[in-house]
């Protein structure tokens, strides 16, 4: 036989180093550990096997070809021993051996290997206030917890739903506890916005509207401050400094933390973002190696550490572990920090690092907002994908995009190749000259991604000047905090009409394809905000007053096509 090789961890990265290990050296020994009798699932797909989407949980630990991933699949289809319901107690570097123990039996006994591999994955942050450990209290950590809150449902059990955390594992489960079953679910989370660190606050607040117009109740600045037992001491009541929301059932979202304890008691280095490797997830023990939501990432953008925990990542670190575990040099570089989720009917994806993250790095940094079509203007299911590029000024390098668009592949096709590009540290220039497919069902000529490097290039070189929206909507919402400031709406006479109505004479109206033979109408003392539906003829429309000396004007970027999917008292109803 070859080396012994034993994994502790039997989820995402230890199958896949397992059996690409084993493909790589199929004399090798290699043994996976897991504690739980649920090995291999697909932990992302546990909000759709709640929502229903997914009928069966063991579709979840299926292959592709319909076998079920259990122990006896990895020993006869991949040739790797799997012992489940076995606990790693701890690590043995200099005998070379994992103590376990059975849960079942609680008999103990010790694993020798020649190499290790950890892949214990995260655990969930559970909120330190009152009422977290009570009946009726979730987390979304495995499997059987998925199980017991679905058998709720499926017995009307689970009227009214609380979700304490909004990022993205959070608003899946709103949204399978909505969708299908119609349970009356509110979302609680403490940062100002839905999503914090991932997308930018108007990118978030497109979310909050469409999940709001789908029913579910979105309380953002709120935290979580106890939850209340019934007379039975099961959770009834989720209590914030605002309200008193009522509950079946709680599910608590709110982060995960890297699972390093074996780790750290066996001495490696381990810091507060998980288990240090280097870039072939090796530890401190050249002899021990670790991948998945356990270990510290890179982040490719800014360079700092930081915690990667995703099933995606996880997959391709195992894979490069098993080449090294073979003596194949692969190295794994680090992440951008891609993730891309689905909201009832629209989806919300982003990849590298916000605006406000930039800032707050320290970079030059600044932001082209677009809402350029998805597919040719002139095919039937056309329509509008609000769009950012986050660039840095000085080096033009790209720091992320975020795009929010109706499901499909939309918002996907454009956030994979930016991943791609901004991992290899791409500019504006690489991002506005990028091959993509071209054909009208799928993208316009100048593609979105395209069409939103060239906007970051005109604000890069001074040639636009926008206007944030938080900024314009602080006008609007309070028109005498800028009272220099008038508005040139040029779209069609048939659009304008409701917003000349409510701001009266700050709303200066002249149709595009008129201004350059009424400009002389539009003021020369004040500021002028110039908006369209999408930023490019409003973009068109400043360079044009430039050349005639009106130069003191802002662009609003993405236009009213952005602006339509924020929640805006003034927006005219439907």
């Amino acid at each position: 036989m070859g080396q012994k090789i034993v994994i502790i961890g039997g989820v995402a990265a230890g199958p896949k180093a397992a059996c690409h290990a084993k493909r790589l050296m199929p004399d090798a020994e290699i043994t996976i550990l897991d504690q739980d009798s649920l090995i291999s699932y697909g932990g992302c797909g546990i909000p759709y096997y709640v929502s229903g989407d997914v009928n069966d949980e063991d579709e979840l630990r299926k292959t592709s070809f319909h076998m079920t991933r259990d122990a006896s699949f990895f020993e006869n289809a991949k040739g790797v021993s799997v012992r489940t319901r076995t606990r790693a107690l701890s690590i043995n570097r200099k005998e070379k051996s994992v103590e376990v123990i059975n849960l079942d039996t609680e008999e103990k006994d010790s694993v020798p290997y020649d190499k290790l591999v950890i892949a214990t994955g995260s655990q969930p942050f559970v909120l330190p206030i009152p009422g977290a450990d009570l009946e009726g209290v979730y987390t979304i950590s495995d499997l059987h917890k998925a199980i017991a809150i679905k058998k709720g449902l499926a017995r009307g059990e689970i009227g009214k739903a609380v979700v304490i955390g909004g990022g993205a594992i959070g608003l899946e489960m709103a949204e399978a506890f909505a969708d299908l079953w119609g349970v009356e679910t509110s979302v609680v989370e403490f940062m100002p916005q839905l999503l914090p660190r991932i997308v930018d606050a108007h990118f978030a607040d497109m979310v909050k509207k469409h999940m709001k117009e789908a029913g579910v109740n979105i309380y953002t600045g709120e935290g979580a401050q106890s939850i209340e037992a019934d007379e039975s001491g099961k959770a009834c009541r989720v209590v914030t400094p605002n309200r008193s929301l009522e509950a079946d059932v709680v599910v608590m979202a709110a982060g995960v933390r890297p699972r390093s304890q074996l780790a750290q008691e066996a001495g490696l280095l381990v810091s507060p973002f998980g288990i240090v490797v280097n870039e072939r997830l090796q530890t401190s023990d050249p002899d021990i190696y670790a991948a998945g939501d356990c270990i510290e990432s890179i982040n490719l953008v800014t360079g700092k550490k930081m915690l990667a925990p995703m099933g995606s990542l996880a997959n391709r670190e195992g894979r490069v572990l098993a080449a090294n575990l073979a003596g194949i040099p692969k190295t794994f570089p680090g992440v951008v920090g891609s993730f891309i989720m689905k909201a009832f009917d629209c989806c919300i994806g982003a990849t590298g690092i916000s605006l406000e993250t930039a800032l707050a790095e320290g970079f030059d940094a600044d932001a082209a907002l677009t809402a350029p079509s998805d597919r040719a203007h002139f095919f039937p299911t056309e329509t509008k994908i609000p769009l950012q590029l986050i660039f840095d000024r000085t080096t033009r390098r790209v720091l992320g995009v975020q795009g929010f668009g109706p499901m499909g592949d939309a918002v996907l096709a454009r956030i994979n190749p930016a991943a791609a590009l901004i991992a290899k540290g791409g500019t504006i220039d690489d991002f506005s000259l990028m091959e993509l497919a071209y054909a009208p069902p799928f993208s316009t000529a100048i593609d979105a991604l395209n069409a939103a490097a060239n906007v970051a290039d005109n604000l890069a070189a001074g040639r636009q000047r926008n206007i944030s929206i938080a900024d314009f909507l602080a006008w609007t919402d309070n028109p005498s905090s800028q009272p220099n400031w008038v508005a040139l709406d040029i779209r069609h006479p048939n659009e304008v009409g409701p917003f000349q109505e409510k701001f009266g004479s700050i709303w200066h109206t002249i149709p595009y394809n008129e201004i350059r033979r009424r400009h002389e109408e539009i003021p020369r003392d004040k500021t002028i905000i110039i908006i369209c539906d999408a930023g490019t003829r409003s973009y068109e429309i400043q360079v044009f007053l430039d050349s005639i000396g009106i130069s003191d004007t802002k662009d609003l970027g993405g236009g009213f096509n952005c602006i339509s999917r924020l929640e805006v008292d003034w927006w005219p109803k439907k």
